[in-house]
């Protein structure tokens, strides 16, 4: 018999309902622009820590069409056509994400700020995170620390500078791990990082990595100052991921280098080719304003409102692949 029933109820709806306002509040008082982009695209994030959701066949469409992993690719294009700070709170659709903090379809908060440095959008993000949470955010201050340190502090190691063998040793991976993993160096530093550094983290405050590797760098440029790691950073609580920000690339050239690199690291995997979303290299070609962009799980952050530890607590119709 095929449970009808929502995943939660009435509270945590009124408290997701809270959330929002205080969301909407917070970008209407710092003058940011809430905008609105498509969820189907016949092109495709080519990250590859991160899978689409593929229509194969249509009849709108010859091509492929895939659900939005983040709207940043469409707030981009409105960036470079003049728009000022925007922000999008969204539906997103992600495969092979399904846990206790994983739904593949969730609700992001997504926002651009013009001309902000990485400590700037660090501290925007901070200053929504306790906007939002309010009473319920954590009492001990943030602390912003590099991923390289972190790294060393917890391995002994430096994530830029250990050859791979040495990664895997202090990994203690046995046999079936290292198949699995193979010969990705990323893909190592992210099992150590998950593994090693972040259960770490306080568990009472927000702990912001930024600095992330270069070969982690995704979206977002190379630092001026160091070009081995990348203007990037993500936010805990604890060991929960709250949001993923970056001092944008705004390098067209560079861009669709990393989207070739990233379908060739595809290619290793035995994983599907992503189509190059061509109008983001043409947007980024005709001026991409020099910007700094965020990502927020909406849900996560009311894992932390409702003080919870499983998403099915907040989301009202979870995922079920037999419904």
């Amino acid at each position: 018999m095929t449970d009808w029933r929502p995943a939660s109820g009435p509270r945590a709806a009124a408290n997701r309902a809270t959330l929002l306002r205080r969301i909407r509040a917070w970008f209407s008082d710092a003058e940011v622009l809430e905008v609105d982009t498509p969820a189907l695209s016949t092109a495709a994030v080519s990250d590859t820590q991160i899978e689409s959701l593929a229509i194969p066949q249509s009849q709108v469409s010859p091509l492929p069409l895939y659900l939005h992993t983040s709207p940043e690719f469409c707030m981009k294009r409105l960036l470079a056509d003049g728009y000022p700070d925007i922000y999008s709170i969204c539906r997103v659709f992600r495969d092979g994400e399904a846990g206790r903090r994983h739904q593949p379809e969730f609700t992001m908060i997504e926002w651009y700020r013009l001309d902000f440095s990485l400590a700037d959008i660090i501290e925007d993000t901070i200053g929504l995170i306790g906007a939002a949470l309010s009473d319920r955010a954590p009492a001990t201050p943030p602390v912003v620390v590099n991923y390289r340190d972190a790294f060393k502090d917890a391995t002994g190691l430096d994530p830029i500078d250990t050859e791979l063998d040495s990664l895997v040793a202090a990994a203690g991976a046995d046999a079936s791990l290292c198949d699995a993993l193979g010969t990705e160096r990323d893909d190592w530093l992210d099992l150590m990082l998950s593994s090693l550094v972040i259960p770490a983290f306080p568990a009472d405050r927000l702990t912001v990595l930024q600095h992330y590797p270069a070969s982690q760098a995704a979206l977002a440029r190379r630092c001026p100052d160091d070009a081995a790691v990348a203007d990037r950073f993500e936010v805990f609580l604890g060991d929960t991921e709250l949001a993923n920000g970056y001092v944008e690339l705004t390098d067209a050239g560079e861009q669709a280098r990393r989207i070739a690199a990233d379908n060739d690291n595809r290619r290793r995997r035995g994983r599907s080719l992503r189509p190059t979303d061509n109008a983001l290299l043409e947007a980024l070609a005709a001026g991409l304003p020099a910007c700094s962009g965020v990502a927020m799980g909406l849900e996560r952050l009311q894992m932390v409102h409702d003080r919870v530890d499983d998403i099915h607590d907040v989301i009202t119709f979870a995922f079920n692949a037999d419904r």
